[in-house]
């Protein structure tokens, strides 16, 4: 494993480098063995102000820097993850109990976003429209927020960080990042060390490291940002988003919540194709991600083959420590998750589930689980998992297939296979949901391309123009020649 230790560090990113004031320390460790990675003095409510009130005053003379200066910071960045890339690898591995497939795939989605975000500040366009009075112009400026405020979780911390951190940057905006308790590190601290070697002017990025409790509310409720962007489960979203509405300051929100995707696998999908599919969306990172299948729906013709193939595909799979190369499904981040997922397990078996694959359960790693012939009264049907367990549905026909894929109070991901495009087509834009693929995994992110979901997974959308969108407004400035005659 490559040497992590000059990307890491125990302060917070507040103007630089400084010691966190709450009195309370936190270390953060592999959570395959709890060893230790770093200890960090925790950031109290004056350290989350005063990281906003830098970002403020900060915030203007960076989004003044001419479009090229703003892009060459985010090119930078890019670079450093590139000249760095084992060790970025190496560190949200040992952090995020990820393989490293999981975790060369995170870093390739950071770097994805850190090139897109430096394409925007040549991207950000106004108009200009016509007006009613003789003379006058109409001018549309988009323009930066001011400063956003970011939370992330600990599932992808590195690329869902980097997501909201560098448009959010790149379009003139001030950041102040909270991340995930779990991994402080590459979901914060990473990203101060990056945008320090890339040139970002000191204070333009502020990360605070602190426990939810002491300033999760307050970092929300603080009257500097203009945005709060969340990402995380569907609770706590609402939470934030109501936080974010109801203060002194009303402030707009970016929600990326929970999911429930369903793989819906019509009678003439290639079986094998979607038997892989099926394996990779559902394990891959343990199934910790919020567009992992959660559902298989599978059409009655074709229902008992791939039951067949599909157990005996998972029961090849590798479990165990992350770092083993070897290792497919690696440990769970922690002993909240193990007890939910351990939870969800026991339901289904006490609700009649049939259960075709199972493991043992050791520390944090749990082996993968599937059951069949679950309906949709069961838990494993209606919540979200997030571990490495799977339930199969049995739909009557194609309409019974797209009415089990819609019965959920989410709509993020999903994914449907068949051999007919047409069909498939069809299919996809009958689903409730922000992103559909056809013969392809619920788990899908390009920069370029929209990303957000429907219902309770959340409100807006993330990446490309939409980003841009996101983390700007748009101010209108009416130009009239000045010699009106008024009325009065």
């Amino acid at each position: 494993m490559s040497d992590y230790s000059h990307l890491i560090s125990e302060q917070l990113f507040i103007d630089g480098w400084v010691d966190g004031t709450s009195g309370r320390t936190a270390t953060t460790v592999n959570p395959f063995n709890d060893e230790p990675i770093a200890t960090i003095r925790q950031a109290s409510r004056a350290d989350v102000d005063k990281a906003y009130d830098v970002a403020k005053q900060r915030q203007t003379a960076w989004a003044e820097l001419p479009p090229k200066d703003r892009a060459a910071v985010m090119n930078k960045a890019a670079d450093f993850i590139e000249e760095n890339f084992d060790a970025v690898v190496a560190l949200i591995q040992a952090e995020s109990a990820s393989t490293i497939a999981k975790a060369s795939i995170e870093t390739g989605l950071a770097l994805g976003s850190l090139r897109e975000a430096a394409q925007f500040p040549t991207r950000i366009r106004g108009s200009i429209h016509p007006s009613d009075t003789p003379g006058k112009t109409n001018y549309i400026f988009r323009e930066p927020l001011g400063v956003v405020g970011v939370i992330s979780p600990w599932n992808f911390p590195f690329a869902l960080s980097m997501r909201s951190v560098a448009p959010a940057l790149a379009c003139g905006n001030a950041v102040v990042l909270k991340p995930a308790s779990d991994t402080p590190l590459v979901g914060g601290l990473l990203l101060g060390r990056i945008f320090e070697a890339a040139g970002l002017p000191q204070g333009v990025l502020g990360v605070v490291v602190g426990a939810g409790s002491e300033i999760g509310d307050h970092f929300v409720e603080n009257e500097v940002p203009s945005l709060i962007s969340f990402t995380g489960s569907t609770p706590v979203g609402q939470n934030v988003g109501v936080k974010a509405v109801g203060g002194k300051r009303m402030k707009k929100v970016a929600l990326e919540l929970g999911g429930n995707a369903p793989l819906v696998i019509l009678d003439d999908a290639d079986m094998d194709q979607a038997v892989g599919a099926a394996t990779l969306g559902k394990f891959l990172h343990q199934g910790q991600i919020c567009m992992a299948i959660n559902r298989i729906i599978v059409q009655a013709p074709v229902y008992d083959e791939f039951v067949e193939k599909y157990t005996e595909r998972v029961r090849g799979l590798t479990y165990g420590d992350q770092l083993d190369p070897g290792t497919i499904v690696g440990p769970l981040i922690n002993d909240q998750q193990v007890a939910s997922v351990t939870a969800k397990i026991d339901q289904a078996r006490s609700e009649g589930a049939r259960e075709l694959l199972s493991g043992p359960i050791e520390g944090r790693v749990i082996a993968p689980h599937v059951f069949a012939d679950v309906t949709a009264d069961m838990e494993l049907f209606r919540e979200e998992i997030f571990g490495p367990v799977v339930g199969i549905i049995k739909a009557d026909d194609e309409e019974h297939a797209l009415a089990l894929a819609n019965d959920t109070e989410f709509g993020l991901s999903s994914a449907v296979y068949t051999r007919d495009l047409a069909r498939g087509m069809a299919f996809a834009r009958r689903i409730e949901a922000g992103m559909t693929h056809v013969n392809d995994i619920t788990v899908n992110d390009e920069a370029h391309v929209m990303f957000g979901g429907e219902k309770n997974s959340g409100l807006g959308r993330f990446n490309g123009e939409w980003a841009i969108d996101a983390f700007t407004t748009e101010h209108w400035v009416g130009v009239a020649p000045g010699d009106a005659q008024f009325p009065f």
